[in-house]
Order: structure tokens, then C-alpha cells, then sequence
């Protein structure tokens, strides 16, 4: 293992329930990482772990190279940690509740000046620097949680479901945001059982169930080696009998495992084939006098992907 963030064999018991279930994690520097699982999968538990918060049972994590176990203080200056629930306090304006933070982190007082100044128009809250936290509106408030996270500079952020809550523009200025925070040198690492807010999010993903990682990487490794296979996506020019005739060409290939005709008159074929295989039947498509207008493989889609990854677990499960 090589990344920033790594776990080896780690398990968290709770009275007999096995929460984490001996998981490994290599998380590389610089990613966008998602924990993907539904609720209960024990993305909460593994991020807490990895943020110092709970002792695993056994096993082991390392964050910057330093031991969750061994060495949780050097842990704890290099990371930021956004829990699931915001947490605010009473009568605190913005900025007060930024240099809170910072005070706890031993950040003098001319420094905590200028840092509070940049964090606000990072996240732009420059605005709100004297409004009273509990004001705030649900994702001014997530900003200003994250912008805690930032105080003391963080490598690593690990952000448990931050767009919970949220309403779709302000997951859209989240996701802005996080993509911004990356450019900046940031590793993030986070969890959400939303999945299409990862898959647009993310540069990698764990598929997470039951505390284990069934698969990690990015979506299309992670398709490749599990074997899916591939779908295409076809347009022809013509009516309706030219694109149906369209259709039968393409079945009739040995690489291609389904075929079927979608409402908008694309044809959409399973296919089994390697890159030049794909090009290979585009090549004889042109041949055969198919005016192909459109030829291109579809998107992994991750929710497909973890329903499929799950299946496959609980299958060797049984």
C-alpha cells in the first residue's frame, strides 16, 4: 500500500456487533475518495476510526504515515474532520466560531486574523463574518463546518455525508467546492450513500457493505475487473425499419451479448468485447452501408455497479 491514507485489517466491534470487519483501505494522495453504502455499512464507524475518535478493536490505519493507534496527535494535525451531524454553539458569530478552532489548534493570534479573512472568502461566507452561526442556512452552515475543518491547513479531509440535508444548488456549490479544495493539495475522503453525488464527484470509490470493502478504484477498474462488460451505445441514420435492421447487424456479431431499441431510437448493445473488437464491429457497421451517426460506450453508472458488487457478496455469502 502507498496512499496518504491507509488501513490494514481493521475491525471495530460494538457489544458483539462487528461494525468493521477486518477492511482495507489505500486511499492515494491528491483523490477525491467515496465511501459508497447504504446506511449501516459502517462508513460512519471508519471514518471516526480513521479520524481518532474510536480505538479499533484490532488492526490498524495510518494517516500521513502516522498510526490511528500509535500516534493519534500527529494524526489529528494533518487531518480535518466533518462529522454527519453539525454541530453549533449559541450566540457565536461566524468568525468567532472560526477562531474557536483555531485557538484550540495553538494558531497565534495574527495568523488566526488572516486565516479566518481567507477561509471566509474561500467558502464564500465574507458575507456572514459577523452573522450569528445559528442563523445560517442549512448548507451556509455545512460551508461554515467545513471551513473549521480547514482552520489548521489540513492534508487529509475526511467528510462523513456533507451534502445530507443539502438542497440540489447547494450540493452543486459542495461539489464545486471539494473539486476546489482538491486543486489546492487536499486528499478527501468521503462518505455518502447518495450515489450519483459520488460518481460526480469522486476520482475513486470503495464499494462498502457490512464493514468490508468489496471493491476500490476507480469506477471503470472496478468494472473491468469484475468482468460486467461493456455497453454501447448506437445511432443510425433512417426510419424505423433501417434502425431495426440496424439492430439485427449488431446482434448478429459474436461479441455482442444483447441488444435492444430504446425509445429515442438508440440502440443499446451489451458487449463482451476489448477496445478493438469495439472498433472492429464500428469498422464493419460503415461496411455493411449503416450510416452510423453516433458510436460510443456508456457511462459506468456506480449505483449499477455497487448493486452488482453487493449481489456478488451475498452470493459467496450463502
Amino acid at each position: 500500500m502507498t496512499g496518504i491514507v491507509r488501513a490494514q485489517g481493521l475491525v471495530k466491534r460494538y457489544d458483539g456487533t462487528l461494525a468493521v470487519a477486518g477492511l482495507d483501505l489505500d486511499v492515494p494522495a491528491g483523490e477525491i475518495f467515496g465511501l459508497v453504502g447504504p446506511n449501516g455499512a459502517g462508513k460512519t464507524t471508519i471514518l471516526r476510526i480513521l479520524a481518532t475518535l474510536l480505538e479499533p478493536t484490532s488492526g490498524d490505519a495510518e494517516i500521513a504515515g502516522a498510526s490511528v493507534r500509535r500516534n493519534p496527535n500527529d494524526v489529528r494535525r494533518v487531518i480535518g474532520f466533518m462529522p454527519d451531524v453539525f454541530g453549533v454553539y449559541d450566540d457565536m458569530k461566524v468568525w468567532e466560531y472560526l477562531d474557536f478552532f483555531a485557538r484550540c489548534y495553538g494558531i497565534p493570534a495574527t495568523r488566526r486574523r488572516q486565516m479566518i479573512g481567507d477561509l471566509l472568502d474561500l467558502l464564500d461566507l465574507g458575507d456572514k463574518r459577523d452573522s450569528y452561526v445559528q442563523g445560517l442556512s442549512k448548507g451556509m452552515q455545512q460551508r461554515l463546518c467545513l471551513a473549521h475543518t480547514l482552520v489548521h491547513d489540513p492534508a487529509v479531509l475526511l467528510l462523513d455525508e456533507p451534502a445530507s440535508g443539502l438542497d440540489p444548488r447547494a450540493r452543486v456549490e459542495l461539489r464545486e467546492l471539494l473539486r476546489e479544495l482538491q486543486t489546492l493539495g487536499k486528499t478527501i475522503l468521503i462518505s455518502s450513500h447518495i450515489l450519483p453525488e459520488l460518481e460526480e464527484l469522486c476520482t475513486s470509490v470503495a464499494i462498502v457493505d457490512r464493514g468490508q470493502v468489496l471493491a476500490q478504484g476507480r469506477v471503470a477498474e472496478i468494472e473491468q475487473r469484475l468482468r460486467l462488460g461493456a455497453v454501447l451505445r448506437v445511432r443510425v441514420l433512417g426510419d424505423g425499419d433501417a434502425v431495426e435492421a440496424a439492430r439485427r447487424h449488431f446482434a448478429a456479431d459474436a461479441d455482442v451479448a444483447s441488444s435492444a431499441l430504446l425509445a429515442d431510437g438508440t440502440i443499446e448493445l451489451g458487449f463482451r468485447g476489448d477496445d478493438e473488437a469495439s472498433a472492429r464491429l464500428l469498422s464493419a457497421a460503415v461496411a455493411a452501408g449503416l450510416r452510423v451517426t453516433s458510436f460510443a460506450r456508456a457511462a459506468s453508472d456506480l449505483e449499477e455497479l455497487f448493486l452488482q458488487v453487493t449481489a456478488r457478496d451475498v452470493d459467496r455469502a450463502a
